[in-house]
């Protein structure tokens, strides 16, 4: 099993940064790749933005030019560092990693989700 742990979430004003991280961790053979997917009340969870072990990324088209994901390859941790934000970018955040726990197995995990709230 892999585990996830997400940090960084919180109440900021509009048009200010946060950054989030989410940390990878337990039975990883090799992390194939990592991102931040969002659900806001009502709505259906979309991608943020995804980082491959290539380090190939793909952002949101909402997020484009404002948000920046990163990869800690040695810490098996992805960051996502978000500024200008906007009240639409209120959601709750989760980290998810593709990865093998072995070599021919693998799965998509889960963080438990970080609330990030922007107020106008």
């Amino acid at each position: 099993q892999v585990q996830l742990v997400e940090s960084g979430g919180g109440l900021v004003p509009e048009g200010k940064s946060l950054r989030l991280s989410c940390t990878a961790s337990g039975s990883i053979f090799r992390i194939i790749s990592m991102g931040w997917y969002r659900q806001a009340p009502g709505k259906e969870r979309e991608l943020v933005a995804s980082i491959n072990s290539g380090g190939g990324i793909e952002y949101a088209d909402s997020v484009k030019g404002r948000f920046t994901i990163s990869r800690d390859n040695a810490k098996n941790t992805v960051y996502l560092q978000m500024s200008s934000l906007k009240p639409e970018d209120t959601a709750v955040y989760s980290c998810n990693s593709r990865a093998y726990s072995d070599y021919k197995t693998w799965s998509d995990y889960w963080g438990q989700g970080t609330q990030v709230t922007v107020s106008s």
